[in-house]
């Protein structure tokens, strides 16, 4: 029987549970794979303490990395040997399970399992955010938040590649380098510059950003207003900080007629779009132009550790699980 970490009840990560779970053969649509890596990402933490509600118990888990062992009814295009990434409501971690195979791709030679499992999710969400929410193109300005983890530092490298011109928002001195390395054209320390918003109309000549990409939420979405130019896009896509209260459309409206969306993004990948956003993020990859930041690497038994890593903002990076 493969191991499993089952969440049992919602609350810190001390609630995690280590146990054996039967796995049955994989249904009509599904493959079943031995995990190689799996990815850790804020809306597990989210369904942890019940901020996004889940039935319980449940393995939490939202992307890996694995092997398919095998393949169910009416699934075509995977064979037992395939190594394949996906995206799911649950259940990767664990040393194996059973998913839709219309939420998983192939992983192409020269991407090694550890940097699926780091990007897929995180990747994918990126390529949202970029082609499909807002259209960004060269000479766009961007601000984008937590600039210096696992989805920011792809985010910033995307931005790069498109000709955008990049301000990136970090929450201490040891992670400017990261940002930068990721293709920020400014990084602001937010441990430091208190006035976010005057830094920011300072580096665009008082013209403030195109978009802004917001993960953190509740603490920062006024500023991320403050610092959007006349028809500016607000994207809050993370609620990092706690959920982002109630809007009134004047406050939009009043700052420069901007938009706002929340968007998520199971919502996007759907079963037929999710082949063209995995080409793309795979495609990027296999050129460098973006390149994954593995940061952190745990054990399945020690995934409570993980998410205190993740919840402390002093991660760097993407974090993995292995089995």
């Amino acid at each position: 029987m493969p191991k499993v970490v089952s969440l049992e009840e919602h609350g810190g990560p001390e609630k995690f549970i280590i146990r054996q779970q039967d796995l049955a053969a994989p249904g009509s649509g599904e493959i079943q794979l031995r995990h190689t890596a799996i990815g850790l990402n804020f809306i597990d933490i989210y369904k942890r303490t019940g901020l996004y509600p889940v039935s319980l118990p449940m393995v939490l888990g939202s992307e890996a990395a694995g092997i398919v062992e095998a393949v169910g009814d009416n699934v075509d295009g995977f064979n037992p040997g395939d190594r394949v990434a996906y995206i799911g409501a649950g259940g990767a971690y664990a040393e194996q399970a059973n998913i839709p195979a219309a939420l998983a791709a192939k992983i192409p030679d020269g991407v090694d399992d550890d940097a699926a499992a780091a990007i897929f999710l995180k990747g994918l969400t990126v390529e949202m955010l970029v082609r499909q929410v807002f259209a960004l193109q060269a000479g766009h300005r961007c601000l984008v938040w937590a600039a210096a983890g696992g989805v920011g530092t792809l985010l910033c490298q995307w931005a790069h590649h498109i000709g955008a011109e990049t301000i990136a928002v970090v929450g201490g001195k040891d992670k400017i380098a990261t940002a930068k390395e990721a293709g920020a054209d400014h990084v602001i320390d937010r441990s430091e510059e208190a006035l976010i918003t005057e830094k920011v109309r300072s580096l665009t000549g008082g013209q403030g950003v195109n978009v802004v990409y917001d993960s953190v939420g509740k603490a920062t979405f006024e500023t991320s207003l403050d610092c959007l130019s006349p028809l500016g896009h607000m994207v809050t896509f993370g609620n990092a900080s706690g959920p982002v209260p109630p809007v009134a459309p004047l406050a939009l409206s009043s700052r420069g007629s901007l938009t706002l969306t929340r968007p998520t993004l199971f919502h996007y990948a759907t079963p037929d779009r999710l082949p063209q956003m995995a080409s793309a993020l795979f495609d990027l990859l296999a050129e460098r132009a973006i390149i994954p930041k593995i940061g952190h690497q745990y054990a399945l038994d020690d995934v409570g550790e993980a998410h205190r890593l993740l919840e402390s903002g002093k991660s760097i990076g993407a974090i993995i699980i292995k089995p």
